[in-house]
């Protein structure tokens, strides 16, 4: 891969059976609907992909299907993260074994670690692995914070090669950009941001809505590329009512909902996460059928 992580790439949901077991055939139909979609990357396990409800086992076998569906049509990402620099290197370590791309490793969550240990913590992680290394910041959800002065000192680390800023503080992402600058690379963990990130000189954004509509996610980053800002902007508003429908259910099971409205065969999200409430539910349908999603 690359090492300058770019263009939209979709936060993957993890497809789960009735049984709550790996559903790999959906999960192979949801890649190639990615990649069909014009996306630039799959990011697997992360957030939206219930990372922290998946086994060691589950994760690995999740990275096998999707590298082997992907077939290197574009770049596969996975989500490591562990609470230990322990369990995050060997979480790295199997994504590697399987020949994943690139990792993305959201900051510990529960604990609140120093700068300086967090310093320590990506540094160790990164000497583990030859891959190229995403950070990842969620501050709402971790309540851990990775500073501009930490961010730039992370950006000396070799294989360290850009964050994904879920913040939602479009400030900071600019603040990163400017303390870290290319090689560098900031993308966008916020939907609603994408098209102010690239502004302001995001390489893209890794984006949960593009499991839903990835031709139109990818085509804010392809007219900004194409010159095209009227048209950017416009397709960054269009996505906005999915995005604010995040709050309707609990994380992260509304773009499970989406795509099970589609016909496709996301599943359920893990419990103790449950379904959306018809109301939510024909709400959201709304929406999809706003965005010619569906009928």
């Amino acid at each position: 891969m690359s090492k300058t992580p770019s263009g939209i790439i979709p936060a993957m949901v993890t497809p789960l059976t009735a049984e709550d077991k790996i559903n790999e055939k959906a999960l192979r139909g949801l890649t190639n609907y990615l990649i069909g979609g014009g996306v630039h990357g799959v990011f697997a396990t992360g957030s939206q992909g219930e990372f922290w409800a998946l086994t060691p086992d589950e994760k690995q076998r999740v990275w096998e299907v999707v590298v082997d569906e992907t077939r290197g049509r574009v770049p596969v990402y996975a989500g490591t993260v562990g609470v230990t620099t322990r369990e995050t290197i060997a979480l790295t370590r199997l994504a590697e074994k399987c020949k994943v791309d690139a990792v993305s490793i959201l900051t510990p969550y529960f604990i609140s670690p120093t700068d300086d240990q967090l310093f320590d913590h990506y540094k160790a992680v990164a000497e583990a692995t030859s891959l190229p290394i995403l950070l990842y910041t969620n501050p709402a959800r971790t309540n851990v914070k990775l500073s501009p002065a930490l961010v730039a000192r992370l950006a000396q680390v070799p294989n360290i090669v850009g964050i994904k800023d879920s913040s939602g503080d479009l400030e900071l992402s600019a603040e990163y950009m400017r303390v870290a600058p290319p090689p560098f690379n900031v993308l966008m963990g916020r939907d609603t941001l994408i098209y102010g990130g690239l502004l302001y000189g995001a390489t893209g954004a890794i984006a949960a809505t593009g499991n839903v509509a990835p031709a139109l996610v990818a085509s804010i980053y392809d007219k900004f590329k194409a010159g095209d800002l009227a048209g950017a902007r416009k397709a960054q508003a269009d996505l906005a009512p999915l995005r604010l429908a995040f709050a309707w259910g609990t994380f992260p099971v509304v773009i499970k909902e989406a795509l099970n409205l589609m016909g496709m065969d996301a599943g359920p999200a893990r419990a103790p996460v449950g379904p959306l409430t018809t109301e939510q539910r024909d709400r959201l349908k709304g929406v999809l059928k706003e965005m010619k999603i569906i009928q």
